[in-house]
């Protein structure tokens, strides 16, 4: 009830009496003054005037359960969320949650990680109180081969989600960076358990730059925080919100085509490599040519000197003016 009373009180941007949330959520008045107690206490600025109601005041983000719970607008996509304060990592803890029977749609959202981890086994820095921490459960009903493009689709949905809450002009570099003004912003990790041609469960995890913050040295000149580019202060609950709004819509496409045919030419419009110059740096060779987008697959196409086209599934993909690589 709290998270709906947030979402009423954030709405109407005036007093709203005691009896109609006591109405509207079929609760007593003494029920509501312990909801809006509770509120308080966990920092909200919420006044209180005898015969008008309560009134939701401008407010720092109070970033935690309720908070989220109130920003979602999704129909399963964030449903439920399990925030913790401090993990590991939140692709581990939603690995067990997804053994122990969590239901598709659950998110597990971090203030901080302890051991934060990205793609080939990288450490990513995961500060307390500075960025977005979250991992998304999947129980898909397609086949195995599918499993891979999952990337793809919530990178659609990461570019877009920050482009609605920032104005951020962000981009996807091909496979799962997302980066704005040449600077990476965003990393993600997909992990799956398999048996056979079933796929018990993927957890899509998402780290996203949100706060102003300073960058290890080695990472300074190619990492950057949405704030940096905004100006501004971001919200974090609402930034969640908003990629899983546009994931669930994204994801629903893509599980009816069963390929990325309905997604491609939106992938392709935020790709920053469609029509640069790209080194492959694949598992057993080393090669040059120009991007030209994704296929339904989500591979990369790249077209050589002698114009031929090739598709690119794995391996490491650099990009001229991107990361130092010029």
């Amino acid at each position: 009830m709290k998270a709906e009373i947030l979402t009423l009180l954030r709405e109407r941007r005036d007093y709203v009496s005691g009896q109609e949330l006591c109405e509207r959520f079929g609760v007593s008045r003494t029920a509501v003054w312990k909801a809006i107690g509770q509120l308080k206490k966990e920092g909200y600025d919420i006044e209180a005037i005898r015969n008008k109601g309560y009134c939701l005041r401008p407010e720092e983000e109070v970033f935690g359960q309720h908070e989220l719970e109130s920003r979602m607008n999704t129909r399963w996509a964030g449903r439920p969320v399990l925030f913790h304060r401090e993990l590991s990592s939140t692709n581990l803890q939603a690995k067990l949650d997804a053994e122990n029977g969590a239901a598709q749609g659950t998110l597990l959202v971090a203030d901080k990680q302890t051991a934060g981890r990205g793609r080939r086994g990288r450490t990513w820095s995961s500060p307390e109180g500075t960025n977005a921490y979250f991992t998304l459960i999947l129980k898909p009903e397609f086949h195995v081969e599918l499993a891979s493009m999952i990337t793809l689709v919530m990178g659609i949905a990461v570019a877009d989600g920050i482009r609605e809450t920032c104005q951020a002009q962000a981009y996807i570099k091909w496979p799962n960076d997302i980066v704005i003004n040449g600077k990476k912003v965003c990393g993600m990790l997909a992990e799956m358990s398999v048996e056979r041609d079933y796929i018990h469960y993927v957890v899509m995890g998402v780290g996203i730059n949100v706060g102003l913050q300073e960058f290890p040295p080695e990472i300074t000149n190619m990492a950057t925080c949405l704030e940096a580019e905004c100006g501004y202060k971001v919200s974090r609950a609402t930034l969640i919100a908003n990629v899983m709004s546009k994931f669930e819509a994204y994801y629903e496409i893509f599980r009816k085509e069963g390929s990325l045919k309905g997604l491609q030419e939106r992938y392709n419009s935020l790709l920053i490599n469609q029509g640069r110059e790209v080194r492959v740096l694949a598992p057993k060779a080393e090669f040059q040519g120009v991007s030209r987008g994704i296929n339904e697959a989500g591979e990369l196409l790249v077209e050589l000197e002698d114009g031929t086209v090739t598709e690119v599934y794995a391996g490491e993909v650099s990009v001229r003016g991107l990361y130092g690589y010029v």
